[in-house]
């Protein structure tokens, strides 16, 4: 299995829109964790989330860099970018850097999770600051209810 062209395919199935070719390099019941629409899981949650992304934006460009995988598991680091079709910034060009966490089954994804600065999409789409704490407030509280995040937020920690 050669993970860097497996991340190749992910990023080239996004940058033209092609559901299939995404749910291709995901076993079938593989889960894409998306830092702004969630987790979706199967072709269809792919197809769905596809969907949303090509609702927002155009003209994809993903470049992933560094990969590293040992068994079962990869990371990588990457630059994404957009043109968005929101009104308020239509045509302007957004992008941002992040971190993917992949773990693998028989040579696909199983599960895809990544980690980006929100606030930096957001900012350079020209949201109100109130939608851009509204929505990063959102994703402050669901990761306060996660179990994975009990211990932290304990009286104990």
């Amino acid at each position: 299995m050669d993970f860097e062209k497996l991340l190749k395919r992910v990023a080239s199935a996004i940058e033209v829109g092609d559901a299939k070719g995404l749910a291709d390099c995901f076993t079938p019941d593989g889960i894409y964790e998306d830092y702004f629409f969630g987790p979706k899981q199967g072709p269809q949650g792919l197809r769905e989330m596809l969907d949303h992304f090509y609702a927002g934006a155009r003209n994809f460009r993903w470049e992933f860099f560094q990969p590293a995988c040992s068994g079962d598991r990869g990371y990588a680091s990457y630059r994404f970018s957009y043109e968005s079709l929101q009104p308020q910034t239509l045509g302007r060009r957004v992008g941002f850097d992040g971190i993917c966490c992949v773990e693998l089954h028989d040579g696909l994804i199983s599960h895809y999770r990544e980690v980006f600065d929100r606030g930096m999409a957001l900012v350079q789409q020209d949201f109100a600051p109130e939608r851009i704490a509204r929505i990063v407030s959102k994703h402050a509280g669901a990761l306060r209810q996660d179990p994975e995040w009990a211990a932290h937020f304990s009286s104990k920690a």
